[in-house]
């Protein structure tokens, strides 16, 4: 018996190790989808796009169009199908002009996030686009947060990189715009295509990330600050040039609550079917 405990402890240490090794999933339940990839289906016929999202096993989504439906009636098919909207993307120009009916439509859809994805600009984006963005996002996401109820996240588009004093436009925004009114969603692709290394991006500001879009960028492909690419250039997840599991396993310890898969390839119904074969084999 005293034999036994030395080799029950050692079968345990070994266990822990295993699994410290990659062994625990890195998404345990089923990553979201960006209505985006799905536009062209979802503009012919809603409830049937849903229905095929739902056969993959896709509950989480964040819809940055309603195709023609009101919000009560987008919800009512989500509901039909046991999936919901987690965020309710909008334009700078609706977020600014239309606040009270996008809160509306968000909560309507069932949504606790609102995010813009683009900031209007003359090329190349400047300080002064920064700070018009900054008063904007305060502003507003002051109304949603504290009318509302609801979380306000700036998308980044890879153009806020350019170098501002002693780090980028887009460290600047972080420290200008209040963490209690503005939270971010972090585009992978659009903060690697400029140089900058999303892990990295992560674990400087692990409190102010609360969406993710998940995206792949094809080998070869030079970035820039453009905020564009070819969407040939979007290609299955782990066949392109991040390092996905670095940035998942930073976006999890951040505590990311959503993860969202973008393709915008004109063959995403080919590619998402194997970018989440491959999210569902990452391990830690």
């Amino acid at each position: 018996m005293k034999r036994l405990i030395p080799l029950v402890i050692l079968l345990i240490v070994s266990l822990d190790t295993l699994l410290a090794q990659g062994n625990r999933a890195i998404f345990e339940e089923m990553p979201g989808m960006v209505s985006y990839t799905y536009r062209d289906s979802f503009s012919k016929d809603v409830a049937a796009t849903l229905d095929t999202l739902q056969a993959m096993g896709i509950k989480d989504m964040e819809f940055s169009n309603l195709f023609g439906k009101t919000a009560a009636e987008l919800r009512q098919l989500l509901d039909e199908r046991d999936m919901f909207c987690s965020s309710f993307g909008v334009g700078y120009s609706d977020l600014v002009n239309k606040t009270q009916e996008v809160a509306e439509n968000a909560k309507t859809l069932g949504a606790k996030f609102v995010r813009v994805a683009w900031i209007p600009h003359e090329a190349p984006f400047g300080l002064s686009d920064a700070e018009k963005a900054i008063a904007d996002f305060n502003k507003a996401g002051k109304i949603l947060k504290e009318a509302h109820g609801l979380t306000f996240c700036y998308h980044n588009h890879g153009y806020e990189f350019y170098p501002h004093d002693n780090g980028t436009l887009f460290d600047y925004m972080m420290a200008q715009t209040d963490p209690e009114y503005v939270s971010y969603e972090i585009d992978i692709l659009w903060t690697f295509f400029p140089g900058v290394d999303p892990a990295a991006l992560i674990h400087k500001y692990p409190d102010r990330f609360k969406l993710m879009h998940l995206k792949d960028l094809k080998k070869g492909v030079e970035g820039n600050m453009s905020g564009g690419t070819p969407k040939e250039n979007d290609v299955v997840l782990g066949t392109g040039q991040l390092d996905l599991p670095a940035i998942l396993k930073a976006a999890k310890e951040a505590g990311i609550e959503h993860f969202y898969i973008e393709d915008e390839s004109p063959v995403y119904y080919q590619q998402v079917p194997k970018s989440i074969a491959f999210l569902q084999g990452l391990r830690y």
